[in-house]
């Protein structure tokens, strides 16, 4: 669900733990080699930057950094990146919310992610534009994360406007293991990730099993299935990489409900106003990729998955049918192939060093079903739209590193890309064909006066694409009025000065001022089939933090302190500020405090851990929207207020690991 929100502030303050620390020894991906097979590298946020990122607001995180955070779904990985938060306002199968930089991301848009080189984000999506789900994604395989912010990388496209997220799984693992995992509410996950030698290469196999009822009135029945083989092997002077995936889950849905519900006492803080709310996905993929071992390496990708979709949801009860209520269905049913080449040289003109990167990319999605329907306990009623879309895109992109000095750098960015967009509508008024191409400069200098310092500028142009109905909409599928078409891309600008120093051994303290303009949030609503002009914007703001490593085995940031030990333990705090419900800032949010704790040992290959999820059991309200519904008895025009899904209640659980 969408609701347009024109400043928000939020904070993630963090944690303290104790767990070993990350050893940095390698620089991020984007200028990393190949490493030799008998290397081994451990990714963590100690990994030197000085001399190497493009932006104070980039950064690496290894496993060692997030292995004994304690989690409440799988998309608080990205919660690594310091200022994003995520959010749920449904069940545990459906995509999250996300903030950054002063957007309600909603479900991804202005918000990019791959996994292993594979865009993530769903365009033209059932429910909403650039739709990020993240649930298939088994944390126990996941290597490191990169992450950054603002539109200043040229190899990165569609959707990174605020920030972008890469998450890197093994190519092999040293100590198999296998994870139990039982908590309160029948929660049950069973996880395995191992490999094994196999023909000249490694094998790498994951999966992950969960069913989860959750505390709320309706029971999720969560039923999730993912699983993953990897294999890596020397192929010619390189290393090729082809892996399968597959990810299914079944849900029952808690939402978000009126707060004059739960004040009245019509239903708890837990309670429901609908059962027949849930869904399923379904994602089958496969991908292959050979990176070139070397100086001036090639890298090659391509990729293939399958989707499947169904959301039910209902937002506003009885407004707009008093009768059959407001039910409605989501689906979404595709093939996405792709694929992307690059290439990276350095030479000396005039004797100065200079890195170039070029490469291209581009994107299939056949979507033969997108479609939204009107439901009464999950049968169909009425279709409001049905689409069968096609929509294509391909870019090229080029990025070079000047190097006049030993401690100053230039780089200058330049993307540019084409989409296709042909829509096929069961109203043919709605149904057209439409192209857009988009051209992205990039620029930045980074400068270190001192040894221990370096200043960063940065400007950059970005995108992000509108849903494909969208473009060619004429008439209001809901109220049968005209509607205008929006723009297929919609550009961003954006800007930034940082600032990285390490003043002592193993402390980095980092700080950026930036701003961030869009010139248009036109979003296509998959609640309603139709579009919502949220007009241009403009966010700025200021972000710090520290990193500090002062004993050998003990790290501490802004979010945790690590050390090293057989006993690990993790307390977390994370705050959420209060977030203007409307775009007048006449209506906000409360603000969100909940507290998580992690206590774990391990004598040799065993380890027992437990998790104690909101600690202090907050009964804060984990989103917040603010529109019109309304409930048996009340007027036709319904009531405004503010609908909430309360954080889940004190929970534990315990985790058995053995390692083989």
């Amino acid at each position: 669900m969408t609701v347009p929100i024109s400043s928000m502030r939020a904070a993630l303050l963090a944690c303290v733990l104790f767990a070993p620390a990350a050893r940095a020894e390698k620089p991020p991906l984007a200028s990393a080699h190949e490493p030799d097979p008998a290397e081994v590298v451990v990714y963590g946020r100690a990994i030197e930057q000085l001399g190497v990122a493009l932006t104070a607001s980039e950064g690496i995180v290894g496993r060692k950094d997030f292995s004994t955070r304690p989690l409440q779904r799988v998309g608080e990985l990205l919660e690594v990146v310091p200022g994003l938060i995520v959010t749920q306002h449904s069940g545990g199968g459906k995509a999250n919310q996300y903030f950054l930089r002063g957007f309600n991301l909603d479900h991804g848009t202005d918000f990019a992610a791959s996994l292993d080189g594979v865009p993530l984000n769903m365009r033209t999506h059932g429910h909403g534009q650039g739709y990020l789900d993240l649930n298939f994604i088994i944390p126990e395989a996941v290597e490191f994360i990169e992450y950054s912010k603002g539109p200043y990388r040229a190899d990165l496209g569609d959707f990174a406007t605020a920030g972008a997220a890469r998450f890197k799984t093994y190519d092999k693992i040293d100590d198999a293991r296998v994870n139990l995992t039982i908590g309160e509410n029948n929660y049950y996950r069973l996880a395995a990730v191992g490999s094994v030698k196999l023909g000249g290469g490694d094998l790498l196999l994951a999966g992950e099993g969960r069913y989860d009822d959750g505390p709320y009135a309706i029971k999720q029945k969560l039923n999730q299935f993912s699983g993953l083989a990897k294999y890596t092997v020397p192929l010619g002077d390189g290393v090729l990489r082809a892996s399968l995936t597959g990810y299914y889950v079944d849900f029952y849905s808690p939402e978000q409900i009126p707060q004059r519900a739960i004040a009245s006492g019509l239903i708890s803080n837990l309670g429901a106003l609908d059962f027949a709310l849930g869904g399923q996905t379904t994602r089958i993929g496969g991908t292959v990729n050979w990176t070139q071992n070397g100086g001036d390496p090639w890298s090659a990708l391509a990729y293939a998955h399958y989707y499947n979709f169904k959301l039910i949801s209902n937002f506003t009860y009885f407004l707009d049918d008093p009768v059959n209520g407001d039910e409605f269905r989501q689906a979404d049913r595709r093939t996405v192939t792709g694929g992307r080449v690059d290439k990276k040289f350095t030479f000396h003109p005039l004797g100065m060093q200079t890195d170039l990167l070029v490469g291209g990319e581009g994107r299939y999605d056949s979507i033969p079903r997108v479609a939204l329907y009107r439901t009464r306990a999950r049968t169909i009623l009425q279709t409001v739209r049905r689409d069968s879309v096609d929509e294509g895109s391909v870019a090229l992109f080029g990025e070079a590193t000047l190097h006049p000095t030993e401690r100053l750098r230039f780089t200058f960015g330049l993307r540019e890309d084409y989409y296709n967009f042909d829509v096929r509508s069961n109203n043919p008024a709605n149904s057209g064909k439409s192209d857009a191409t988009i051209f992205s400069p990039k620029a930045g200098a980074a400068w270190r006066p001192v040894d221990w310092g370096e200043i960063y500028i940065n400007y950059g142009e970005g995108f992000h694409s509108n849903d494909g109905r969208g473009t060619s909409i004429t008439i209001d599928p809901v109220s049968g009025g005209a509607a205008s078409p929006v723009d297929p891309l919609v550009k961003a600008r954006g800007s930034e000065v940082g600032v990285r120093v390490k003043p002592f051994p193993g402390v980095t303290l980092t700080g950026a001022a930036w701003q961030l303009d869009l010139g248009s949030e036109l979003l296509f609503l998959g609640d309603g089939g139709t579009t919502e002009p949220l007009g241009p914007s403009h966010r700025e703001g200021l972000e710090f933090a520290a990193f500090a490593q002062p004993i050998k085995g003990i790290t501490i940031d802004a979010e945790y302190t690590v050390s090293d030990g057989r006993l690990t333990g993790s307390l977390r705090f994370r705050h959420f500020g209060s977030v203007a419900l409307i775009e007048d800032n006449s209506v906000r949010s409360r603000p969100t405090n909940v507290v998580n704790s992690r206590v774990a040992y391990r004598i040799g290959r065993y380890e027992l851990a437990a998790e104690v999820l909101n600690i202090l059991d907050s009964h804060d309200a984990e989103i917040n929207y603010f529109y019109a519904s309304r409930l048996p008895g009340e007027p036709a025009g319904g009531v405004d207020d503010i609908h909430l899904k309360t954080i889940e209640p004190r929970e534990l659980r315990v985790t058995g690991t053995v390692r083989f």
